[in-house]
């Protein structure tokens, strides 16, 4: 190996580690506040990616029309929801044209457009406003009606509601997009110059998009209200809970954040690989072996698990690229047997 394939593989494995930190933050965020091991993170992934490659091919993308069956079921959850209530059923007729404008205007709005534009004409950045706006409402939707019926149950019973859930999105994925994967038009065709090594402009537009999506985060748990609430739901749910702030707010917030990004790493990543309706899985279980590097609660920590998540990866495919995989997720079963002896059992809150 000389220096300018070793130059290549830290920056393939810089670029792979910055996605998988961004997912290692989303598995993070939702398990603090929810306790909810968000399996279906990588289908957010591969909806992104297929929802702008769809775009580009000139298709209305089918995960407009998944919006819409998702906005009629959770506004019916809501009523019901009302109706069992008697304090919010008195306030159920002031709350309805606000809820029909979120879960039914919105949705049907965005599927019209999707299918009275020219998306393939349209700006990239315009694409993947687009595409942005389809998939991350998917997210707190299905919070409200997977989830938020089960929030106070055991771990346990959420994992097997998130089981459920990825089974349901993988075949609903099937359904839109097919078996055949699909990639998107590459962001930029820079290639910058550093003495004898090449730097891709794919990467950097990735390594500065990621770092500046965690400025971002960081400053909105740092300076904003609804941070803070969230912060303090991470920390201790049920203070949180005594002190007025609303848990399934919380929990919506949550997975409205997992959903955007999961949605914007399987768009940073489309130019770079072939992404199908099952792909994102795999990409989001990589972010889930650096989040279990933080013990789903540090996400400094589960940062660098991710960066040397990424560089296992990358320099494996070089040296093995058959057994890839395999090295990748044996790195987590040292990682396992340290946090079982070092960690203590603490009973789970109630």
């Amino acid at each position: 190996m000389d220096a300018s394939i070793f130059a290549v593989l830290i920056q393939d494995g810089i670029t792979t580690g910055a996605i998988y930190a961004l997912l290692s933050l989303a598995l993070v965020l939702v398990f603090s506040v929810t306790r909810v091991i968000f399996l279906p993170q990588g289908e957010f992934v591969a909806f992104g990616a297929l929802t702008l490659a769809a775009m580009q091919n000139g298709q209305a993308p089918r995960t407009a029309l998944l919006l819409v069956a998702l906005g009629v079921a959770t506004l019916a959850a809501e009523v019901l929801g009302s109706l069992r209530v008697a304090e919010r059923r008195v306030r159920l007729p002031r709350r309805l044209p606000a809820l029909a404008g979120k879960y039914l205007v919105f949705p049907v709005a965005l599927y019209w457009l999707t299918l009275q534009l020219a998306l393939q004409d349209l700006p990239m950045l315009l694409q993947i406003a687009l595409a942005l706006a389809i998939v991350v409402p998917m997210g707190p939707m299905i919070y409200r009606i997977a989830y938020q019926p089960l929030a106070h149950a055991s771990i346990l019973v959420l994992l097997i509601v998130s089981l459920g859930v990825h089974l349901a999105m993988v075949g609903l994925g099937l359904l839109m997009f097919g078996p055949e994967g699909s990639n998107t038009k590459p962001f930029t065709d820079l290639q910058l110059t550093f003495g004898q090594s090449m730097v891709s402009g794919q990467s950097l537009i990735v390594i500065a998009t990621v770092l500046a999506l965690i400025a971002a985060i960081w400053c909105y748990f740092e300076r904003t209200l609804s941070g803070k609430a969230l912060r303090a739901t991470a920390v201790n749910r049920l203070g949180a809970r005594l002190v007025g702030v609303g848990i399934n707010q919380a929990g919506k917030l949550s997975f409205t954040m997992a959903a955007g990004i999961g949605a914007l790493c399987g768009i940073l990543i489309a130019p770079f690989t072939i992404v199908n309706y099952e792909s994102g899985f795999l990409i989001a279980l990589k972010g889930f072996v650096a989040a279990i590097f933080g013990g789903l609660a540090s996400y400094p920590i589960a940062a660098a698990g991710a960066l040397s998540v990424g560089l296992v990866e990358s320099f494996s495919s070089f040296w093995a690229s058959s057994f890839k995989e395999l090295i990748v997720f044996t790195v987590i079963i040292p990682v396992l047997l340290w946090r079982s002896l070092t960690s203590h059992h603490v009973d789970e809150e109630a």
